[in-house]
């Protein structure tokens, strides 16, 4: 609980600069500072969970909860047409580098086993699984070939090797898949899908649902949390917040209660794919269905129409999400829909949702949180720029953007950048004026002198200022070519009768 604390806390009592807007946090309780006491308190009202199976001791302990950071997590994981165990391996380490603060193993193609024992083996974070997809295996694709025989044993062997949290979709019931008929995209749910086919073919609830107090207890036996899943989610926009959808989430309300008698921990999967005015209603409805269980969601997609940039439309959707209550945030990459994502994919989708984490810290106003943003922006207007790239989500992004048209190490200290030049940086040029501006104040407090007629106006000090500097810069030859260059805009610019704008 202490680590939790610090970590939560990041050393906000030794910052000396607290500046921070208020927030809008909707309801969540954020103090100042986290507290191991908080922690436990938290754990202990449903309201937060620390995934950490016993098994899994290279884990390092962390907190998912509405009144603690937006946490985000990284989907990996082969499929039947590609990717080895290497590569998945090679996948987490590079995702749980850019930030990632769950992994989940969605393999679906060979050595399920042996792919999620090396990942298990080299994770310092938290790894879920979705055991249906192994047990789908073990009978060889065929969903109604499924027991529970075979879903227990595949239970007991994944807790055995140390995931800390499992996906169990058992909210999807009998009586909602005949909801899905009329949707536009039916059931998008890998999971949700498997046990809606076995539940019509058996004609009965899921093992899933039916045996949820024995899944409960062998959870507990290992200290494995649950994610609720969604099996039901909504995969465009036109489904979204249907019958099937919030029926769904009502039954894992239920499943939760049940969970929390055997003392398991418990958070609720969410969509999806929902328009941006749709969204406050399913955090809204999740809060109480759920009584404040945390709420952990794939996106939301706020757009249906942009397959290659899915882990944009979906970080709208996930910052808003997060700052209504969302305690983590399921990364989408821009491969979504379209393939497996590569170790690039997996990075963009890591640094697109850490924006969109952080960008709801901001707004619910979390205690700390614009620390990080006022440091960079004072390494900015400070021209400091290897502090401004150390501090960024992506250092190395930024300083190879930097190095496109500034490589050498003396640009780093130069104060411009490409974008403006050395004359017309904003930044520059705002310095310059609160250097005369405190000059004008330290000489008339010294001499408290009133100027004479022929004396140099403020406007006219500035410009002879700026003017020296640019000899300084570029030499007394270039900087008369300005000088006449400016003149003859002047000159131009009062015959047009001194017009800003133009109509075209």
């Amino acid at each position: 609980m202490e680590y939790i604390a610090i970590r939560e806390t990041q050393k906000q009592h030794e910052l000396t600069d607290m500046r921070q807007h208020e927030g809008e946090s909707f309801g969540a309780n954020m103090p100042k500072i986290i507290t191991p006491e908080f922690v436990r308190d938290e754990v202990a009202a449903g309201r937060a969970i620390i995934p950490n199976n016993i098994n899994h001791p290279e884990s390092e302990p962390m907190i998912i909860g509405r009144n603690f950071l937006v946490k985000i997590n990284a989907n990996i994981g082969n499929s039947a047409l590609g990717s080895s165990i290497d590569e998945e391996v090679s996948k987490m380490t590079w995702a749980t580098r850019w930030g990632a603060d769950t992994i989940m193993d969605l393999s679906t193609g060979n050595h399920i086993h042996e792919t999620r024992e090396w990942l298990i083996r080299n994770s310092p974070v938290p790894i879920g699984t979705v055991p249906i997809y192994q047990a789908l295996e073990k009978v060889d694709g065929v969903a109604e070939d499924l027991t529970w025989e075979i879903f227990r044993d595949t239970l007991i062997e994944q807790a055995e090797q140390g995931v800390d949290y499992f996906t169990i979709h058992a909210g999807v019931l009998l009586r909602y898949v005949p909801l899905t008929a009329k949707r536009l995209t039916g059931i998008v749910s890998r999971g949700g899908s498997i046990m809606a086919q076995w539940c019509l073919a058996h004609h009965k609830e899921s093992f899933l649902y039916t045996h949820f107090e024995d899944i409960c207890e062998i959870m507990k036996q290992y200290d494995v949390a649950f994610s609720l899943g969604d099996g039901l989610r909504p995969g465009c926009l036109q489904d979204a917040n249907d019958e099937a959808q919030f029926g769904e989430l009502r039954t894992l309300g239920e499943l939760t209660k049940v969970a929390w008698e055997h003392d398991v921990q418990v958070m609720i999967e969410g969509p999806g794919h929902v328009a941006m005015n749709r969204i406050k209603e399913n955090m809204d409805l999740q809060l109480d269905l759920c009584a404040d269980a945390p709420f952990y969601t794939l996106g939301p997609l706020t757009t249906d129409i942009a397959p290659g940039y899915d882990h944009i439309t979906s970080a709208i959707g996930a910052a808003m999400i997060g700052w209504f209550g969302t305690a983590m945030l399921c990364y989408v990459t821009p491969k979504e829909h379209l393939g497996l994502p590569n170790k690039k994919d997996v990075k963009d989708g890591i640094i697109t949702y850490k924006i969109a984490a952080h960008a709801a810290d901001l707004a619910k106003g979390h205690p700390g949180a614009q620390a990080r943003d006022n440091a960079l922006s004072k390494a900015r207007f400070e021209f400091r720029w290897d502090d401004q790239f150390n501090l960024a989500l992506d250092p190395d992004t930024a300083r190879e953007y930097h190095d496109e048209t500034l490589p050498k190490d003396a640009h780093k200290s130069a104060h411009f950048c490409s974008m403006c030049g050395p004359k017309f940086c904003s930044m520059k040029i705002t310095q310059n004026v609160r250097e005369y501006a405190a000059g004008l104040d330290k000489d008339a407090a010294n001499k408290k002198v009133t100027p004479q007629s022929g004396d140099l106006s403020d406007d006219d000090h500035l410009i002879k200022k700026v003017d020296t500097e640019l000899v300084g810069q570029v030499g007394e030859a270039s900087a008369e070519e300005v000088r006449q260059g400016m003149a003859e805009m002047m000159e131009k610019y009062n015959k047009e009768g001194r017009q800003l704008y133009k109509e075209v």
